[in-house]
């Protein structure tokens, strides 16, 4: 666990008396620290991948770590789209991967355009207050 964690960072200091964590992610057991997030503990054991991506298969990891991005995304004590970087670590937290994830910002409406072009083609011609527009 120590291996990949900074105990004694130049400017703010030595990690001091910090409370071991245990958690479980994929089936395998690791500690953490009180205060880390799912997304720090993870990297001080060095664990990259966090998921994998919904349409193409590819691996994804810690992206932003400010929780903008949702390429952080696991399934945390079985509830689906928890991000990983805003999310403190509890003891004996479940959290797995690989789970597939619903886009964040997916359409519901089969009706919307999916590019600016296509808005433009079907509202040609229409002036603002008309359907769509």
């Amino acid at each position: 666990m120590t291996k990949n964690r900074i105990l004694d960072h130049p400017v703010l200091g030595k990690l001091e008396n910090q409370t071991p964590i245990t958690f479980i992610f994929d089936g395998t057991t690791y500690k953490g620290l009180e205060g880390d997030t799912i997304a720090s503990a993870l990297l001080a054991n060095g664990v990259r991948q966090l998921r994998v991506h919904e349409e193409t298969g590819a691996p994804r990891a810690i992206y932003c770590n400010i929780g903008h991005c949702f390429e952080c995304r696991l399934t945390v004590n079985q509830a689906q789209g928890i991000r990983a970087c805003m999310t403190p670590i509890q003891e004996n937290m479940i959290v797995e991967s690989g789970k597939l994830q619903a886009a964040p910002f997916a359409s519901t409406s089969e009706e919307w355009p999916r590019t600016y072009a296509e808005f433009e083609q079907e509202n040609k011609g229409k002036k603002v207050g008309d359907s769509h527009v």
